[in-house]
């Protein structure tokens, strides 16, 4: 059973949630070969302020 971990930043629509977990479902299965039923794809958002790049949050950056 293949799970896959998307992290990004908050911020996105429902819709845009939406499809990117059936693209990424359609991807594993055309990779694998897994079953569609069997593809657990997890969205973690993070919040800009608990996010850095090169020592600086994202939240500081704006």
């Amino acid at each position: 059973m293949p799970y896959v971990t998307v992290k990004m930043l908050d911020g996105r629509t429902d819709e845009q949630k939406r499809a990117l977990v059936e693209k990424v479902t359609d991807a594993v299965v055309e990779t694998t070969g897994a079953s569609k039923e069997k593809v657990v794809v997890f969205i973690e958002e993070m919040n800009k302020s608990d996010y850095g790049v090169a020592g600086v949050r994202l939240s500081d950056q704006e």
